[in-house]
């Protein structure tokens, strides 16, 4: 429960700051370095006697949750009366950065105005995990830089760089998993003498996916990550152990307690950003299935049961790919699929949710579907597409 004055303006201790055009409460809190902790956003909608994702007005000033506090030209210790140096430390640099931005007119030691996020004296250890997507480059202490070359180590040195191509999925979240990975690889091929694993095609197509929705201004979550991978080219994807989940995670070996890691870690991002008043998540599922080597499949979706946006979100991804498989194949049919199914991935998280299928590894016409790396590409392409309608 968070505490504040009977009001603000009585206490007149919290910074006021007028919204811009176009502002919504999760994008001012972000230009004041404020959007990585939950309890800002309580008291932003406390403060101001919001409700979450209320609209903001283009000019009005609200109340932020930063502390103003005099500075006594000695400390900022013994100015707000902690005894935290490391504290005292970020504070400094958030009012220099502040300052850096434009956002304060004049440096704290000179006017002897002191801000202090809400966070840091009312919850210092609630750090939320911050996405490689959300901004691009940044510094030592996780803040964005501006201007940043916009690197995402996770994508690996050729495709590290993602410059933003537009703003169409601004505000909204993605969470993209692949299937499989660590102590378990998958099915498993050998093709003319090469091993195809499934959870490196599925991690392959996933990670040019995640670069698409980052490119147009989401903020997207590669779930599974391999930090020595990247996306790569050619045909023949080493299979390796490596792989983890979000927040440096080491999967188990037990099936069931390895999915729940992967749902409970989406479940904390989700309500994160549920608070920050995020309205649009969604989750991708990416596998390649393994059946029958005779057996030629097209891509098939599988939805949350009872559960019309997560069956509407798959067949509006299936409708796109019947529609570039007919563009694009010399036969102009389709055969994919879209079903409701009671698996852990869909029915344990809570964003919106589709599971994809992308073929099946065994047999030798789909293996063309993920071992050329102009169909992978094409697959992360089509998807983004789908998404975006």
């Amino acid at each position: 429960m968070i505490t504040l004055p009977a009001t603000a303006t009585e206490s007149k201790k919290y910074f006021q700051a007028p919204a811009q055009s176009g502002d919504g409460i999760y994008s001012l809190l972000r230009r004041y370095g404020l959007d990585n902790y939950s309890c800002n956003f309580e008291c932003f909608y406390e403060l101001n006697k919001l409700d979450r994702n209320e609209h903001l007005i283009a000019g009005r000033k609200y109340f932020l949750p930063i502390l103003i506090y005099s500075f006594n030209g000695r400390t900022i210790r013994s100015s707000i009366e902690i005894d935290d140096w490391e504290m005292a430390v970020r504070i400094q640099k958030y009012n220099e950065q502040m300052l850096v931005s434009e956002l304060r007119e004049k440096s704290f030691t000179k006017d002897r105005i002191l801000w202090v996020p809400y966070h840091e004296l009312n919850c210092p250890d609630e750090l939320l995990a911050v996405t490689e997507a959300e901004g691009g480059e940044r510094d030592e202490d996780g803040k964005t830089i501006e201007g940043g070359n916009r690197r995402f180590p996770i994508f690996g040195e050729a495709y590290a760089h993602t410059p933003l191509s537009s703003t169409k999925l601004r505000g909204q979240v993605f969470y993209v998993v692949s299937g499989h990975g660590g102590p378990d690889p998958g099915a498993m091929v050998n093709r003319k003498g090469s091993m195809l694993c499934e959870d490196e095609y599925a991690y392959d197509v996933a990670l040019r996916l995640c670069r698409n929705l980052i490119a147009h201004g989401a903020t997207a979550y590669m779930i599974t990550r391999d930090y020595d991978d990247g996306i790569r080219s050619g045909a023949s994807l080493g299979c390796d152990y490596d792989e983890v989940l979000w927040g440096d995670i080491k999967m188990v070996r037990q099936l069931k307690a390895r999915l729940f890691q992967r749902s409970n870690a989406i479940n904390a991002l989700y309500e994160k950003h549920k608070k920050q008043g995020v309205a649009q998540q969604k989750l991708l599922i990416i596998h390649v299935d393994s059946r029958s080597k005779g057996e030629q499949i097209d891509l098939f979706f599988y939805h949350k049961i009872k559960d019309n946006d997560s069956r509407k979100l798959a067949l509006q991804l299936h409708d796109t790919m019947k529609k570039k498989y007919r563009k694009h194949r010399s036969s102009g049919k389709y055969h994919g699929s879209v079903t409701a199914r009671d698996l852990h991935m869909l029915r344990e998280t809570s964003p919106t949710a589709v599971y994809i299928e992308l073929g099946n590894i065994r047999n030798g016409f789909d293996q063309q579907r993920i071992i050329l790396e102009s169909n992978r590409q094409a697959l992360a392409n089509w998807l983004y597409e789908g998404l975006i309608k």
